[in-house]
């Protein structure tokens, strides 16, 4: 049984139209390349995120000790939300004929809305430099993430005719 649209009641049909999910995929990354994309993107991510806390406290080094520039703090946080964006990647190449059009729009939504905790600890009094270099591991993580996946596990053409 084919998945479509019409599977789903019709007052969802405008948002499926809206976000392109149209059940009429292209070719989806083969599970090799979602695996390998994912190992690049947790390593990545959190090379990234070291290397900004570590330029960070030496640009303003009164941040350095800050609590969430621990490695065992940013990286549990790191690695979960990279895996959730790993898996949420081919599950998108699977709805979309537009995977990476939606996926874009995603990852700049869930990167907006994972900005929502470093604004809430400054205004619990955090330093603003501080919370200047969370902001840029948050956007690091974020395209590293999706450069990742959507070019180390590309969606591809379909070969042949349309099923």
């Amino acid at each position: 049984m084919k998945l479509s649209a019409d599977s789903f009641p019709k007052v969802v049909h405008p948002l499926f139209r809206f976000f392109h999910v149209d059940f009429d995929p292209q070719r989806p990354p083969s599970n090799i390349e979602v695996v390998l994309a994912s190992v690049v993107a947790i390593v990545g991510s959190l090379v990234a995120d070291w290397l900004l806390v570590v330029a960070g406290t030496r640009v303003f080094p009164s941040i350095k000790g800050y609590g969430h520039f621990q490695f065992s703090d940013y990286s549990k946080l790191t690695v979960i939300g990279v895996v959730i964006a790993c898996i949420g990647w081919p599950i998108v190449a699977r709805v979309s004929s537009k995977a990476r059009y939606l996926f874009t729009q995603m990852a700049v939504v869930v990167t907006i809305v994972l900005l929502a905790p470093d604004y809430y600890i400054w205004y619990q009094g955090a330093p603003t430099k501080a919370i200047f270099v969370l902001v840029l591991m948050h956007l690091a993580i974020a395209l590293v993430t999706y450069f990742s996946l959507v070019v180390l596990a590309p969606v591809r053409r379909r070969r042949g005719p349309a099923r």
